[in-house]
């Protein structure tokens, strides 16, 4: 299961009206690895600036693998935190995510980095089963 659903976000998902704050600190409680490195990579691009910021670390575990997998595997949860925290998430394999702003000027590299030719060069044997 991806999310520790509570039984008041299944009542208002049964209901038809999901309150995204809700389901955005359902995601935060239910993925803490995935929240805690999207939200260190949002921070350190408001304070770094730049293109971008992106992980360049493998996850230290599985279960944390999995976590970042789901978040970003999946429209609904990425989608939500995009709008959350303001930025464009992108992803090349188990580990390398990277965060965006909206503005046009990063349109470039996130092209880039979304490209086939980022994904092959992003590739290593290291990497090769995650």
């Amino acid at each position: 299961m991806s999310l520790d659903v509570s039984p008041v976000l299944l009542e208002q998902a049964e209901r038809g009206e999901v309150d995204e704050k809700a389901f955005v600190d359902c995601v935060r409680t239910s993925l803490p690895f995935a929240w805690d490195m999207i939200s260190d990579l949002v921070a350190r691009l408001k304070v770094d600036g730049g293109a971008f910021a992106d992980n360049t670390t493998p996850p230290p575990s599985e279960q944390a693998r999995g976590q970042l997998l789901r978040a970003l595997a999946s429209d609904a949860i990425r989608g939500a935190l995009e709008r959350h925290f303001g930025v464009k998430l992108a992803f090349q394999n188990c580990h390398r995510v990277a965060v965006f702003p909206l503005d046009a000027a990063s349109d470039d590299a996130l092209a880039r980095f979304t490209s086939v030719r980022g994904q092959i060069l992003n590739q290593s044997p290291e990497l090769r089963d995650c």
